[in-house]
């Protein structure tokens, strides 16, 4: 009985971790509506918005050809506000961005929501 109850413990506590979603997966479900399947600016909800959203693939080339991850990060989170190209993005550390994993950078540990850091990922990945 008592390997039993463990056993329901350990499928109970499996349920509720969350599987991972990939780069990819995060960018379509929350970018490419207005930035675009291909990351550059012509998504179906951008015709209806005052201002284009930038191309996403030339973040790097628009920093001298380095990708500022932590300055994108805070954008897509919505720490840096005023980075945002209008008030229409939506401002996703506010909502569920998943379970946080640590991301250690020069010693120092940092939490990060793994959503956030995979979606960071995938651009990076789409630099030209």
């Amino acid at each position: 009985m008592r390997n039993m109850l463990m056993i329901v413990a350990a499928l109970g506590l499996a349920a509720c971790v969350e599987e991972p979603v990939d780069g990819r997966t995060a960018y379509d479900e929350s970018c490419a509506s207005c930035h675009g399947a291909d990351g550059k600016g012509g998504g179906p909800a951008a015709r209806g918005l005052a201002v284009a959203p930038p191309d996403l693939t030339t973040i790097a080339a628009r920093n001298g050809g380095v990708f500022p991850r932590d300055q994108v990060m805070s954008t897509i989170d919505g720490l840096d506000r005023g980075a945002h190209f209008s008030p229409a993005m939506p401002e996703f550390g506010a909502g569920d961005m998943g379970d946080t994993v640590i991301v250690e950078n020069d010693g120092l540990g940092t939490p990060v929501p793994m959503r956030l850091l995979v979606l960071t990922d995938y651009l990076e990945s789409i630099q030209q």
